[in-house]
Formats: structure tokens, C-alpha cells, sequence
């Protein structure tokens, strides 16, 4: 059960359609469906949801059905922040995030519809970005559909990712600002092309050996794979990224982790920052 307590003007009234998308942040396919679920009631009353209009202190309370094709799985979860809103992980290498025709169990879907199973909650999945499945870290998930949807909407959400390469940049410091396209005929691939999408990516070393350096990387755009693309592009690949030239003698993956997201609560408007530490098979090679 959704709950929104209406804050108008004293003696003012707005119909609840106006209500729910300009102050609530309800997109209009959300609102069809929640006119359309039979459930929309005001202070505990069922209305008709297009023919009511709200006052000051109204009790607004609609469900959703849940239209998942995603299989609830208790499997485990490293959950980093949670509250009524949102819930933030750190995704494990080797694990995908949606289900695919192919690959139907143990991602990071099942696991989170698992978990609300579990809680006796009635909430689908809806993640407010992607990671590759060998991406390690942070993924910020909305509990709701218009959550969901105001993350999407204000833009606010900043990742920060870490990654080793091979060798060092130059400058050390610097924007990556090339477009990417796909490389056809593959479906996976992607390349730097004149004719791609406009991507930018901004790049700190943290670390470097000569040998080996740890760049942070904030990305402008989010075009699919695009860290990836953009270091292949200069000759410095991610360590363990075959499919795109680097070496897999030291890691057996790409190396890239999610380690920081920052963002503005979309119900309080406050800012929150989370971290997560690089992990075990990243930090290793700092000390080699």
C-alpha cells in the first residue's frame, strides 16, 4: 500500500491526477494504472480516482499489482543503505542484474524479490541504473515504480567507478570525450565512431606503479560499456577485459567497481553519498 498525505494551501483543492504527477512525481502511465486498480481511495474511502478532488491533510492510498515474470530466490545480498524508498547493494563479480531468456535464476532481481518476499512486502524490482554482470559495487534500486521514475527524472544520480589498467595516462588527469557506437554485426561490441552517441568520461589516477594504475571515473553520459570503450580506445584497456584487449594474467574479469553513488533523496530532497571498498581481487594488484 501506497500513502501520499496532501500538503495544499489552506482551503485550496486539486484533483487528484494533478496532485499525484506535479507534486507526488507520478508518471502518466503510472497514474493510468493507478486509476485502473480499483484500489485508489482517499482517507480510507474508495473514489473514483479521475473525478476527486484533494484538500489539505487527505489520506491518498492507492496498491499495484505486481506484473513481474522475475522468480523470487533467497540468495544473499550485501545491502550498503535501505530505508522506505530506496535500497543501495554491492553486486558481487559474475552476477547478472535483470534475468535473461537464458539465464533466468540467481541475479540480482530474484535475489531482491526474494527479500521482499521474505518481509511479507508486496514490491517488484526497479533499478535506477545497470551494471555489467563483472562489475563489482554499488547499484541503487527504487522500492517503487514513482521512485523510480523521479530518480530518472531529476538526474541527480552521480557514479564514481574504480578500474585498473595497464600502464599509466597521460595526463594523469583528464576527460575522455569520444563517441560510441556499436560495432557492427556484433550485438556485445562497442567502439568509438564519429557517427556514435555523444560520451564523456572524466578520469583522476589514484594509484599508479608505471606498470599498473587505479583511475577514478566519473561518468557524463551512460552509453553501454562505455568505461570499458573509452580505456581501450587510449591503449589502456581494464586488466581482465578480453573483449576489448586487456590482459587476464592477474584478474579474471574486468576490473571495474561501482564505489560511490551520489544522489538527492527523491522523498526529503537531502543529499546522500555511499561508498563501497574495492574489493579483494582489485586491491591485490596494488600490491603486487
Amino acid at each position: 500500500m501506497t500513502e501520499h498525505i496532501v500538503t495544499l494551501p489552506e482551503g485550496a483543492e486539486c484533483p487528484a491526477k494533478a496532485y499525484l504527477m506535479h507534486t507526488c512525481g507520478i508518471s502518466s502511465g503510472l497514474w493510468k494504472r493507478i486509476k485502473h486498480s480499483g484500489t485508489f481511495a482517499v482517507n480510507g474511502l474508495p473514489v473514483i480516482a479521475a473525478r476527486t478532488m484533494l484538500h489539505t491533510g487527505d489520506i491518498v492510498s492507492y496498491e499495484l499489482p505486481i506484473v513481474s515474470s522475475v522468480t523470487p530466490e533467497q540468495l544473499p545480498l550485501v545491502i550498503v543503505y535501505e530505508d522506505a524508498d530506496l535500497l543501495i547493494i554491492d553486486k558481487p563479480a559474475g552476477q547478472l542484474v535483470h534475468p535473461t531468456t537464458r539465464e533466468a535464476h540467481g541475479t540480482v532481481a530474484n535475489a531482491v524479490r526474494g527479500l521482499y518476499e521474505a518481509r511479507g512486502m508486496t514490491l517488484d524490482f526497479h533499478p535506477c541504473h545497470r551494471l555489467d554482470r563483472n562489475t563489482t559495487g554499488l547499484l541503487l534500486i527504487a522500492k517503487h515504480p514513482e521512485v523510480q521514475y523521479q530518480m530518472a527524472k531529476q538526474d541527480t544520480l552521480t557514479r564514481e567507478y574504480l578500474a585498473l589498467i595497464d600502464g599509466a595516462l597521460t595526463p594523469p588527469i583528464g576527460t575522455i570525450d569520444a563517441p560510441i557506437a556499436r560495432a557492427l554485426p556484433s550485438i556485445i561490441l562497442r567502439r568509438v565512431a564519429p557517427d556514435g552517441k555523444p560520451a564523456r568520461t572524466h578520469y583522476r589516477t589514484e594509484w599508479t606503479n608505471v606498470h599498473h594504475s587505479l583511475l577514478r571515473l566519473h561518468l557524463e553520459t551512460g552509453r553501454t560499456h562505455q568505461i570499458r570503450v573509452h580505456l581501450a580506445h587510449l591503449g589502456h584497456p581494464l586488466l581482465g577485459d578480453d573483449l576489448y584487449g586487456g590482459r587476464t594474467d592477474l584478474i579474471p574479469r574486468h576490473a571495474l567497481h561501482s564505489a560511490q553513488l551520489t544522489l538527492t533523496h527523491p522523498r526529503t530532497g537531502e543529499r546522500l553519498s555511499v561508498e563501497s571498498l574495492l574489493p579483494e581481487d582489485m586491491a591485490r594488484i596494488l600490491s603486487l
